[in-house]
């Protein structure tokens, strides 16, 4: 089998160290060794100069929505469209995020079930893609957040019938929305749609079919009816209080902060966003950052997430929530380390996200060093190479 050296170069391993002077060797799709450079001084095969750059596990992003391109109005944008255009745009956007070096994403939420096809294609090898877990309709209450699209339900008996088809239909994980949100017209992102009840019945109904589970949850009661129902992993959270840190740390739920997602819309207000999206990102901004730094400092597990897809947050654009974590007080390497291993480990990809021998090969080289700069992982003006099961990808 056909065996690449990668040397010259820092490597990151994404477990929270930068190797200096480390050779890293790739097997087909496998991560073989990795070593000091010396111990490959007479190594005779395929060799990728990684000087002057680092090379990286790629990057997960475990929080975007593959049918939206990031317009001022992204279910307007798809309202009536023919399903095959839909489709096709979850391929681009999943490869447009490949390409800059995002090799997993968590999909929280579609369209009909479009995204499945992209993913088994993604996942199996057919097309060149991302990994990508999905989780086909958000499940929601009555008149609650993403009731446009999501699948609409009451009660526990109600609940727990919607999580079973989603997993009837192929889901790898199941979204529940546990509070109102920013997106949706005449709702308050601090309201508790569903009782602790109803949350505690489908996450658990989640459970029983070996599912993982993901609240948007962004009011403080909200989150703690997810939290307690067992929920894997709280997207947003961004009125979270002491008593709902307190509760995560014990349980070990993951954070999926999204801070992408409000400052796009904040940063592009006078583009055509709609005056109560504006208000709303407004009105929560700060609590959102201070939510995420109150986490960061506990010792929180963060996994890295964006949202890609919502208002002028752009597929391809995902690695920029790296940057955005670092300015609200996290250190660059836990930021990097919330991208790789931990947003993979979020997503059931223990085998990805680092470079271990034995892993699989989903690889970025950027320039310099990012944990001493940040934005050379940041931006993908600082990328080199994205290697997907050990192939390289065709940025162009």
């Amino acid at each position: 089998m056909t065996t690449k050296l990668f040397t010259g170069g820092h490597v990151f391993d994404g477990l929270g160290s930068v190797l200096k002077n480390h050779a890293v060797l790739v097997e087909g799709d496998t991560i073989k060794d990795v070593a000091p450079a010396e111990k490959y001084a007479d190594y005779q095969g395929d060799t990728v100069d990684t000087s002057g750059g680092t090379l990286m596990p790629g990057i997960a992003d475990c929080h975007v929505h593959l049918v939206y391109k990031g317009e001022a109005n992204p279910r307007g944008a798809i309202q009536g469209a023919n399903p095959g255009e839909i489709t096709l745009r979850v391929l681009e956007n999943a490869q447009t995020a490949l390409k800059s070096g995002i090799t997993a994403v968590r999909d929280c939420g579609g369209r009909d079930y479009l995204e499945f096809p992209v993913r088994d294609a993604c996942n199996s090898g057919r097309f060149m893609g991302p990994n990508i877990m999905a989780s086909g309709k958000m499940i929601c209450m009555t008149g609650g957040h993403g009731n446009e699209n999501g699948r609409v339900a009451d009660g526990c008996d109600d609940v727990v019938r919607a999580v079973r088809e989603q997993v009837h239909a192929g889901s790898d994980l199941i979204k529940i929305m546990a509070t109102g949100g920013v997106m949706t017209k005449g709702v308050d992102p601090e309201d508790a749609h569903y009782s602790a009840e109803e949350m505690a019945a489908g996450v658990g109904e989640a459970r029983r079919f070996r599912r993982t589970s993901a609240s948007h949850a962004q009011g403080a009661e909200g989150i703690m009816n997810a939290v307690l129902a067992g929920i894997t992993s709280i997207e947003h959270g961004i009125f979270m209080d002491q008593e709902c840190l307190d509760a995560m740390l014990e349980r070990g739920t993951y954070l999926v902060p999204t801070l992408a997602a409000v400052k796009n819309i904040i940063n592009n207000k006078d583009k055509g966003i709609a005056d109560y999206v504006v208000e709303k990102a407004l009105r929560v901004y700060d609590r959102h950052q201070e939510s995420f730094t109150m986490f960061y400092k506990a010792g929180g597990k963060i996994a890295m997430g964006t949202d890609a897809g919502t208002p002028f947050n752009l597929h391809g654009e995902n690695a920029l929530e790296l940057a955005y974590m670092v300015e609200c007080g996290m250190s660059a390497i836990d930021s990097l380390t919330s991208a790789t291993s931990v947003a993979h480990d979020l997503m059931t990809l223990s085998d990805r996200g680092r470079i271990v021998a034995d892993c699989k090969a989903d690889l970025l080289i950027v320039n310099g060093n990012p944990e001493e700069d940040i934005m050379m992982a940041a931006r993908s003006e600082n990328h080199r190479a994205v290697y997907k099961n050990g192939k390289k990808v065709d940025l162009d």
